[in-house]
């Protein structure tokens, strides 16, 4: 068996992408999966299929993505100007069409894009605590410890990185 098999590769993207939507501080999870799919688009085991429009725009604009087609699963990144001149418009994307189920865990899934891009998680990113050397730094004297959601580092999969 191949190391980097094109269909557990897209499984583990969609373990990441299932958890980015939910993780606090998402920021290395997007940036894992645009750079897998982006090395799997390279490397010909997926292809960008089309455009379509986001469910969800900001600000009530219409904004479109980039439907990235892998085995059967299907994936959604942000359009370059290029895309948009080179992929047909497929209009709104059918709600109806899901992934299949993923037999990959998280650990797991970080695990193997980050051989297989070389894109490494970085010290900020990593849910250790705050210790001797880490670079966090304990909240003043009377400052809440929390930060609130916009500094939260949360992201859309949409926004840039």
């Amino acid at each position: 068996m191949e190391k980097f098999e094109p269909g557990r590769l897209a499984a583990a993207v969609h373990a990441v992408n299932r958890h980015a939507k939910t993780a606090p501080d998402n920021r290395y999870l997007y940036s894992l999966k645009k750079a897998a799919l982006e090395k799997m688009i390279s490397d010909g085991f997926a292809e960008k299929t089309g455009l379509h429009f986001i469910q969800n725009p900001r600000f009530s604009r219409q904004q479109s993505a980039v439907l990235i087609t892998c085995g059967d699963y299907l994936f959604h990144l942000p359009p370059s100007k290029d895309d948009f001149r080179t992929l047909p418009h497929l209009g709104q994307q059918d709600l109806e069409i899901r992934n299949p189920k993923g037999q990959i865990g998280l650990r797991a899934a970080k695990q193997l894009l980050a051989e297989y891009t070389g894109f490494k998680e970085t010290g900020q990113d990593q849910r250790s605590g705050p210790g001797p050397g880490s670079g966090k730094k304990h909240p003043a004297p009377g400052k809440p410890a929390g930060r609130n959601r916009t500094q939260s580092g949360h992201k859309s999969w949409f926004d840039p990185l």
